[in-house]
Formats: structure tokens, C-alpha cells, sequence
């Protein structure tokens, strides 16, 4: 959905539906998709340098907060976005795992910077090659240490990925044998 200007506003465009004198009908899914898209509550798990990027992120001048996700969580019961910044060494995986279990679903993850993706430079038996390994990533964020600009990026991937994703997705087949993959119920 693309942003309207609106005497010099941005306002954000009302999912499709049918429009009348007092009435505007849609699909739940895309009503619910709309609200989930601009209320996501990310949970940092930064370890190094990724973190020191959010942190720019978060600052007055990349403002996250106007996409939604100014409230950050430091409680897995109260996030929806797990994002996983820097390198994640291999006895901190089970505690980055259970940190992902105690999320509620919906959940979703975004991998930022080259070590929580790929183990980055530090191709050592301690390092996580890639915490693709123990738990599912939705969005990847390139870069060692990736720019805001790029994190913001990521972020709004993630947007469009809780827009359009299907409220029975969750309950699927698929989704289930994706979990079952990753030792998850």
C-alpha cells in the first residue's frame, strides 16, 4: 500500500475494499494486516557491532519510530520481531532459541549483519554459522556492520511480509513441518 499526500501529510492508503456513504467493508486479513504492519514490537538481541547500528537507528535522525516500531521489548512474551544483530556464538545459540520460543505467534525474524547470518568474518568452531541454523529467518539485512539506512530497509521488508501474510498461515501445513524442521512445536 503506497502513502497518500494529503495537504502535505502522508497518510497511509486504506487497505481495497468497498467504499460507500458511511461504510467501508474489506477483508479481515487485509484490515489486520494493515494494523500488524505498523504496531511491531521488536525484541534487540544485539551482541556487537549490528547493535551500535540500531542504536543509530533508533536515534532522532533515522527515527524508527515512524514506522511503527518505536516500543522496543525486552521480553519475549511482549515482542512479535526477534532482531538478531551480531555474532552469536554457539553457546549462546540454546538462549537465542529460547528466546524465540517464548515468543507468541505471530512472530517474525530479522538476521542483521554478516555474523548473524553467515558466522561473518569469524569461520571458528565457537562462532554460529548463520542463525538460520536453530531458528527460521524471515529477512536478512547484508552488511558488516550494516548502515541504518539498511536496517530500516530490512524493517520494511518485514512490513510487507506482516501485511500480506495470511492470517491461516500460521496454522498451515507447510508452516508446521517448517517448525518441525527446526525441532520446534
Amino acid at each position: 500500500m503506497e502513502t497518500v499526500a494529503l495537504n502535505g501529510v502522508k497518510v497511509a492508503e486504506s487497505p481495497g475494499g468497498i467504499e460507500g456513504a458511511g461504510f467501508f467493508a474489506t477483508s479481515l486479513d487485509k484490515a489486520v494486516g494493515l494494523a500488524r504492519k505498523n504496531s511491531i514490537w521488536p525484541l534487540p538481541f544485539a551482541t556487537s557491532c549490528c547493535g551500535i547500528e540500531f542504536m543509530a537507528t533508533m536515534g532522532s535522525h533515522y527515527d524508527l519510530a515512524r514506522f511503527g516500531s518505536e516500543r522496543l521489548s525486552f521480553s519475549p512474551r511482549q515482542a512479535d520481531l526477534l532482531m538478531v544483530m551480531g555474532t552469536i556464538a554457539k553457546k549462546m545459540g540454546p538462549i537465542l532459541r529460547q528466546v524465540y520460543e517464548q515468543m507468541a505467534e505471530p512472530r517474525w525474524v530479522l538476521s542483521v549483519g554478516a555474523c548473524a547470518s553467515s558466522g561473518g568474518i569469524f569461520d571458528t568452531y565457537s562462532v554460529l554459522q548463520g542463525i538460520d541454523r536453530i531458528i527460521p529467518v524471515d529477512v536478512y539485512v547484508p552488511g558488516c556492520p550494516p548502515r541504518p539506512e539498511q536496517i530500516i530497509d530490512g524493517i520494511l521488508n518485514i512490513q510487507k511480509l506482516v501485511e500480506t501474510e495470511s492470517l491461516r498461515r500460521r496454522d498451515s501445513e507447510e508452516y508446521k513441518a517448517m517448525l518441525n524442521k527446526y525441532g520446534i512445536e
